[in-house]
């Protein structure tokens, strides 16, 4: 078993203190696991409830104290898996928070559609969140090593790491369990907790998306493509974002009228899945979106990084219209670290317009010869 970064953190939290502590992530990723491995080095008993089945939801959702300590007595422990399928469910864990206060509950979603507005509003300072996402490199290399993990770079840009791939050493294998996967799970939270009717548009919207990666996107464009309306495609892409399927990207400006800040760039948290839309998983040779990948991919990482360090950190791209671009900026007090993402090793000092606009910024060039430090420093 890889080891997840976030394990130790949520160990430490889940043992010296009370409140909720809830883990976010797309489905698959290993959540379940994650959550089980921490009540099998905690003493007592535990109520394991899986939201996905109806069983429990008659309780859960009734907001009935009697019927809820009916239900978890004699539990020192409860896990509920895929929290977002109970209706109400902030409301129903204030009341557990609330009234049984020895007990200890810990809750995954993968799907924050629902999830993360209602714990914000009826669990104010009483739980912590977390994220886990696909495997991440930092995780790879603390079970290997940096060497190992460089050689597997282009398997990770074909078949991403969600936790399954790496079980299966055929290829074959890789791309039908991520077919499977994309074709089964992707959509589930969205279809079904949104109200969608048209599944189909989203499955097209999402393949226009794959094909975009790392562009600017316009979504009057996309509606025009799709038969939607704006309106609706940016409704559909929020969903992507809240099921984590997508992350977005947005412009950096200080109000100067030259720089693009109103279009948006998307991501995939996980190119298996984007190759599984797309139904392409050509060796990285015969590709010819290697570059995309290779963006995607840094783009990811770095953002496992940030989020597994708990840093917050203000992220863009930069854009004139002039054509002068950075793919990726960071903002740190004040201080921007612009960078340029390319697979082969170039000489680089930047934009010159970037330098002139910014003069107290800093720019680096991330290649093959140096990617390691930036998303595993």
């Amino acid at each position: 078993m890889i080891p997840r970064i976030i394990k130790s953190s949520v160990l430490d939290r889940w043992q010296s203190s009370n409140k909720l502590i809830v883990v976010y992530g797309p489905r698959q990723v290993g959540k379940t696991t994650l959550v089980k491995s921490i009540m099998d080095v905690s003493d007592g008993k535990c109520l394991y409830v899986n939201a996905d089945l109806n069983r429990y939801h008659d309780v859960l959702e009734s907001r009935d104290l009697s019927r809820l300590k009916g239900m978890l007595s004699g539990y020192d422990y409860f896990l509920l898996d895929e929290a977002q399928r109970v209706n109400n469910v902030g409301l129903t864990l204030k009341i557990i928070h609330d009234e049984l206060p020895d007990l200890k509950v810990i809750a995954t979603g993968s799907s924050s559609l629902d999830l993360a507005s209602a714990l914000s509003e009826a669990m104010t300072g009483r739980y912590w969140s977390y994220h886990l996402y696909p495997i991440s490199v930092q995780e790879l290399v603390q079970d290997t090593n940096a060497f190992e993990v460089d050689g597997r770079i282009e398997e990770l840009l074909v078949y991403g790491s969600y936790p399954e791939v790496f079980q299966y050493g055929n290829l074959d294998m890789r791309s039908e369990y991520l077919k499977t996967l994309s074709s089964s799970y992707l959509y589930k939270d969205i279809l079904e907790l949104s109200g969608i009717r048209h599944a189909n548009k989203v499955r097209d919207l999402l393949r226009l998306l794959s094909y975009q990666m790392g562009q600017l996107i316009s979504f009057a464009e996309l509606g025009r493509q799709l038969g939607l309306s704006t309106e609706t495609v940016q409704h559909y892409v929020d969903l992507l974002e809240k099921s984590f399927v997508l992350k977005g990207l947005h412009g950096f400006s200080r109000n100067l009228r030259k720089e693009i800040t109103k279009q948006s760039k998307y991501y995939f948290w996980d190119l298996g899945i984007r190759n599984a839309v797309i139904d392409d998983f050509k060796p990285l040779h015969l590709r010819n979106d290697k570059g995309a990948l290779w963006e995607n991919f840094l783009f990811i990482e770095r953002q496992k990084y940030l989020e597994y360090s708990r840093q917050q950190r203000n992220c863009y791209y930069w854009r004139l219209y002039s054509g002068a671009e950075l793919d990726y900026v960071e903002e740190t007090s004040g201080v921007l670290h612009g960078y340029e993402f390319k697979w082969r090793k170039r000489n680089s000092k930047g934009p010159k317009s970037w330098q002139e606009t910014y003069p107290d910024s800093t720019f680096d060039l991330i290649d093959r010869s140096n990617y390691a430090e930036f998303i595993n420093p």
